[in-house]
C-alpha cells in the first residue's frame, strides 16, 4: 500500500503524526511504500529569522497564548518520545527545506532527511530556512554536502516543489498531517497509532475486495 504524507517540517503535529504512524506500522503486516508530499503552513517569505514564539504570539493573540499552545503540543510530543523545545525554534519559510527533501528523496534518504529537519527545527533551534544550515543537515544524514549545496544554489526542484504544493491545494489538503492511503482514502491529523492501524487494515480490506 502506498501512503502519501502531506506535511510541513515546521508543523509539530506532523512530527507527532509521523511517529504515531511509525508505531502503527510496527503492528501492520502489509507492505507499505511511503511518499512524502510538501505542504507549507505559511508560504510567506521570512526576511529575517526570529524566534518562533514571537511569530506565534503575533498570529494567535499574545505571548501567553503562544507559550500555552507550545507547552501543550510539547507535552503530547513527549508522550511519543519526542523532545520539542519550541522556545528555541526559529520562524522559517520551508520552501528550500522541501527542495532538500526532494534532493534526498532522489537519493533514497527521504525518511532520514525529514526526521533530521524536524529535530533540527523543534529540538535544536536550527534555522531550517537557511541554505547553509540545510546543507549541514544533508551532510549529517550522509548526503554529499557539495552536491546538496549545488542543488540548493541552482533552480533544481523549484518548479517541481511549487507544482506539488499547488497540487496539494487542488486535492483539497488544507491541514497537515494528511495521510492518503492507496491513493484515495485520506486520514487527517496526528491520529493515534490505533486509529491509523485500523485505517490501514480497513483500506487493505477494501482494496483486496475491489
Amino acid at each position: 500500500m502506498e501512503i502519501e504524507i502531506y506535511a510541513d517540517v515546521v508543523c509539530p503535529w506532523c512530527w507527532i503524526g509521523k511517529r504515531r504512524l511509525e508505531r502503527a506500522l510496527e503492528s501492520y503486516d502489509g507492505d507499505v511504500t511511503i511518499r512524502y508530499r510538501p505542504f507549507q503552513l505559511d508560504p510567506t517569505p521570512v526576511t529575517e529569522p526570529k524566534p518562533l514564539l514571537e511569530a506565534l504570539a503575533a498570529k494567535f493573540g499574545g505571548r501567553e497564548r503562544a507559550e500555552a499552545m507550545s507547552a501543550q503540543v510539547s507535552q503530547v510530543a513527549a508522550g511519543v518520545g519526542l523532545e520539542m523545545r519550541i522556545d528555541r525554534a526559529v520562524h522559517a519559510n520551508t520552501f528550500e527545506a522541501h527542495r532538500l527533501i526532494r534532493f534526498a528523496t532522489e537519493r533514497g534518504r527521504a525518511g532520514e532527511m525529514i526526521e533530521a529537519l524536524y529535530r533540527a527545527h523543534f529540538a535544536d533551534g536550527v534555522d531550517v530556512g537557511s541554505k547553509d544550515e540545510l546543507v549541514k543537515l544533508a551532510a549529517a544524514v550522509g548526503l554529499d554536502e557539495a552536491a546538496a549545496r549545488d542543488y540548493l544554489d541552482s533552480p533544481a526542484g523549484r518548479r517541481e516543489v511549487a507544482a506539488d504544493l499547488a497540487a496539494a491545494h487542488q486535492l483539497g489538503v488544507t491541514s497537515v498531517p494528511t495521510f492518503v492511503l492507496a491513493g484515495k482514502y485520506a486520514v487527517t491529523g496526528a491520529q493515534e497509532p490505533e486509529t491509523l492501524l485500523a485505517a490501514l487494515t480497513e483500506v487493505e480490506r477494501r482494496e483486496s475486495a475491489a
